[in-house]
């Protein structure tokens, strides 16, 4: 590095990183919808089951913004209903979500065809085990007319029982997916959940050896091509677990590939191009085997709807772009201190401008490190002498929220400049600036001293 006439800080050229970004779909469409206004557990021997039976609860629900209605909330009415409503641990039960009547209807005045509404939704269990079961429906609804009511409908899924005693299911939130001219989703959630339990089952042990195993899903439907997070519990700790999707009794091509943690659990994602898929799965082992899995939970692909006789659909797509940061300039000049007195050179950090267009659900993190500060004749000043106190701001918009690092010592060691935090999505643009102080010993010899801070983008 040139020398620096005055106490400065030069800062080496940017790395850029670059993200794989996710693919987006961008798809628009019609046949939105509208909110109408609106102790213990016993032993089997002890308990009794007791029939299924509807119940109501508040609903929030966002339609499209293409109806340009907001929020609006509504009564839910629905009712679950089981295959087996006296089990035994180790049994797999197939659970039935119907929506008898939706907090929803039909907000334009097209009406709507026949069969072009995918619902998707989830189940909560509670009492002897805790789960979350992910159902989906087929496509298939009676015509709506224009401002007309929405239809009832029906959604199945399964879970696996795992403790013996009295298990209660709830209705939870909902997702009706249109694909009609252009593809919408409405989701509707419980605004005070849990629902009302709408069905008790009671399992007993059959003293058999239980797989525990289970996933989640973070969405039960999806246009072909979309990748769809699971999440696993139970698994092995430190085995590959496979991801696979389901069309019926037969597995797809559609694979990923994850490790369990310590713990047993996993995170990862997979995507789903087969438009036959009615499931998912995780599994230990070179094929799918239930005592070594979990799953199917139900997972519906969507798309391909009707374009009616005079109609044209339109399509495009969001490219995913790459995590990078530009600065205003590569020179700090610190003011000067005096022999004898020293203190704090003071300065500030050249603008340091981030820009994360990759559309995925990673955060980023900036850091810093300095090099010791070297003078005439191998005087020096270490790094740990050099403070910086951040500072981020997000520009509106964005769908991430910058943070700035805390403020003290940079060193050589390094230290956070500015980082945002993962999320479901991700992005934006931030603007990064920090003051920085260099505490100068006072018999520090007098010259000109020169460092080189290095920002790493994660």
């Amino acid at each position: 590095m040139r020398p620096i006439t005055h106490p400065t800080i030069r800062r080496s050229a940017v790395r850029r990183r670059s993200g794989r970004g996710r693919r987006l779909a961008a798809a628009l469409g019609v046949g939105a919808l509208v909110v109408a206004g609106g102790g213990g557990l016993a032993t089997p021997a002890q308990a009794t089951v007791t029939a299924s039976v509807p119940v109501d609860f508040p609903t929030h629900c966002i339609p499209p913004d293409i109806a340009g209605i907001p929020p609006i909330d509504g009564t839910t009415k629905a009712e679950i209903t089981v295959d087996n409503a006296v089990p035994e641990v180790g049994d797999t039960v197939t659970v039935t979500y119907t929506v008898v009547q939706p907090a929803a209807g039909n907000p334009v005045d097209l009406p709507l065809p026949a069969d072009i509404m995918t619902p998707t939704g989830r189940v909560a269990v509670g009492g002897a085990q805790s789960a979350s079961v992910t159902v989906t429906g087929p496509k298939k609804n009676a015509p709506v007319p224009g401002k007309g009511a929405f239809p009832s409908f029906s959604m199945t899924g399964t879970f696996t029982v795992t403790a013996p005693g009295r298990i209660t299911l709830s209705p939870g939130d909902y997702n009706i997916h249109t694909s009609y001219i252009m593809e919408l989703d409405t989701p509707c959630t419980v605004t005070d959940p849990p629902a009302p339990v709408s069905e008790t089952i009671i399992a007993t042990d059959g003293g058999g050896q239980v797989n525990e195993r289970s996933i989640r899903l973070g969405a039960g439907s999806g246009a072909a091509g979309d990748a769809v997070t699971v999440t696993g519990a139970k698994f092995t700790p430190g085995a590959a677990v496979t991801l696979a999707g389901r069309a019926g009794d037969r597995q797809t091509a559609d694979t990923a590939t994850v490790t369990a943690d310590a713990t047993g659990g996993f995170s990862g994602r997979i995507t789903v191009d087969d438009p036959a898929t009615t499931g998912i799965v995780a599994y230990e082992g070179d094929a799918w085997d239930a005592a070594r899995g979990a799953g199917p939970q139900a997972y519906t692909v969507t798309g391909g709807g009707e374009v009616p006789d005079g109609s044209q659909r339109l399509t495009t797509s969001v490219r995913a772009g790459t995590l990078s940061m530009v600065q205003d300039g590569d020179t700090v000049d610190l003011s000067a201190v005096d022999f004898g007195r020293g203190g704090a050179a003071r300065g500030s950090l050249r603008t340091v401008t981030v820009e994360d267009y990759r559309g995925g659900p990673a955060g980023w993190s900036l850091t810093g490190k300095v090099t010791d500060f070297t003078g005439p004749g191998g005087a020096a000043i270490g790094a740990s002498a050099l403070r910086w106190t951040p500072a981020c701001a997000t520009k509106p918009g964005s769908p991430s929220t910058c943070a700035a690092g805390s403020a003290g010592p940079v060193g050589g060691a390094g230290a956070t400049l500015a980082s945002t935090p993962n999320g479901t999505a991700t992005g934006g643009e931030f603007t990064v600036d920090a003051r920085l102080a260099l505490d100068v010993p006072a018999y520090t010899a007098p010259g000109a001293y020169s460092g080189v801070l290095t920002l790493t983008l994660t």
